[in-house]
């Protein structure tokens, strides 16, 4: 009797606690209502508008500039297949940075799952160990990376090359939310600098450095215990050269400091990574606490709140100029792919001049190859066209290209024509010049982007052959 009565005093007790224990929660949970204002989730999309773009955008790149691919094996060069995946592709959100200092957390608070089964697991030890892949989706599922990678319609399929062993610490989780119908987030295992490469079981910095060229932002994350620089982040910031544009510095738990230690430890951070960053300009840096628990008392909140906002919007520039971000990356495709074929062509064009009946041709273009300066394969290339020096790949990877692929199997750029298609040259050069610029003149200007009946007929044109003696 006396431990029923027990029960029914205990279990009111034990109702009432986990009321206030909810209340208590609620009340110091961050408000999000800013996310979705900042961010514009509520806004509709001209949704047929931009499905219209990116199927002109990709009839010009198979049009136009993949022929040009295969027929010089431009992916033998760079490794850099792009798939209609990759064009569809909404934009990429890269998360990097040491282990435990928040990627996760942030993620969650973004798009507001916390307290929900498919929340990103976070804790004061190492806890992430796979690349997650958050996209959208119509339910909410858990995606193995072995399907990610199988499927030809998403844009992950080039990271088989990693192996299985990555497969398995690939993973991808499908969820239906307004911010990832347009862009995706990708969170990163944490750096360890006592951690050896070869641990991982696959090429961890081959793997980043994949995500890391098809990124259009990149939040670099650290926290104020973990400033230290190893080897590991030494060579993730070697691997993020070039991409500085697209790089913002996060130093995240901010308000776990006073004001004036929070100015020492930001001090201290950029002389940490100053000797990484040799630009001009440093990338911009965040100061705030990005989770979805309210700022800690006696903290600096308001800062905290107006840099949470810049961040913010600094993410919607990036979503509402995917299109043309999309646009600009697939005519600077075209630019390398027309170079790679004008230097090739020039090779071919060099060793047939130097052949003679009593050659041998594998010296006469082990000379070429050797020294390209002694026979002005690159100069001749900057005299006729408007290349830009800087714009050039390097000689020594064409030593290596030439050595897969034997000079005999290419054609000069003037055989490269038929009365149907045109000439290679021709349509590339159109597409860099007319076409893709047309195309993001009709976006800015609001007009419709659809296919015009000229990208296929070719307006009634006859193809010349430039190179054509008259």
């Amino acid at each position: 009797m006396k431990v029923l009565v027990s029960l029914c005093v205990f279990v009111p007790l034990l109702a009432l606690a986990t009321a206030e224990d909810e209340a208590v929660l609620d009340s110091i949970l961050r408000d999000r209502s800013h996310i979705e204002e900042t961010l514009r989730l509520a806004a509709d999309e001209k949704a047929g508008d931009y499905a219209a773009a990116l199927q002109r955008l990709r009839k010009i790149y198979h049009n136009s500039i993949r022929p040009m691919e295969q027929a010089y094996k431009y992916n033998e060069l760079r490794q850099h297949e792009i798939s209609d995946g990759e064009i569809t592709s909404k934009p990429m959100v890269l998360f990097l940075g040491p282990w435990s200092v928040g990627k996760s957390s942030m993620i969650n608070y973004l798009l507001g799952l916390l307290d929900t089964p498919y929340q990103l697991y976070t804790g004061a030890e190492p806890t992430t160990s796979e690349f997650t892949v958050i996209m959208h989706g119509e339910k909410i599922r858990t995606v193995e990376g072995i399907v990610m990678a199988a499927d030809s319609s998403r844009s992950f399929s080039p990271l088989e090359k990693f192996g299985q062993n990555f497969l398995e610490k690939l993973v991808g989780i499908e969820m239906p939310h307004s911010l990832l119908e347009r862009v995706t987030f990708v969170d990163t295992p944490g750096i360890i600098e006592n951690r050896k490469q070869q641990e991982r079981g696959y090429p961890f910095n081959d793997v980043c450095q994949w995500f890391i060229d098809r990124a259009d932002l990149i939040f670099v994350v650290f926290d104020p215990t973990k400033l230290d620089v190893g080897l590991e982040l030494e060579m993730l910031f070697r691997q993020l050269k070039g991409r500085e544009s697209q790089i913002r510095i996060i130093l995240n738990k901010a308000d776990s400091l006073a004001t004036q230690d929070l100015m020492r430890v930001y001090g201290a951070l950029f002389w940490s990574l100053a000797p990484l960053i040799n630009v001009t300009e440093p990338p911009r840096v965040y100061v705030s606490s990005f989770w979805p628990y309210d700022y800690a008392p006696d903290t600096s909140r308001e800062l905290f709140k107006r840099e949470e906002i810049s961040l913010l919007e600094d993410l919607n520039q990036v979503i509402e100029n995917r299109l043309e971000n999309k646009i600009a990356f697939i005519r600077q495709h075209g630019i390398r792919v027309r170079i790679h074929a004008l230097l090739v062509d020039r090779y071919v064009q060099t060793f047939k001049e130097k052949m003679s009946f009593f050659s041998d041709p594998e010296l006469v273009f082990k000379e070429i190859v050797d020294d390209p300066d002694k026979f002005y394969i690159f100069k001749s290339i900057l005299a006729k066209t408007n290349v830009s020096k800087f714009d050039l790949p390097n000689r020594d990877a064409y030593r290596d290209f030439f050595g897969i692929n034997p000079i005999s199997s290419f054609k000069q750029l003037s055989a490269q024509c038929s009365y149907i298609g045109g000439c290679l040259l021709e349509k590339i050069e159109r597409a860099i010049t007319h076409e893709l610029p047309s195309l993001l003149g009709s976006i800015n200007s609001g007009k419709n982007p659809a296919l015009s009946s000229c990208e296929v007929t070719g307006c009634g044109e006859k193809p010349k052959n430039r190179y054509r003696r008259n």
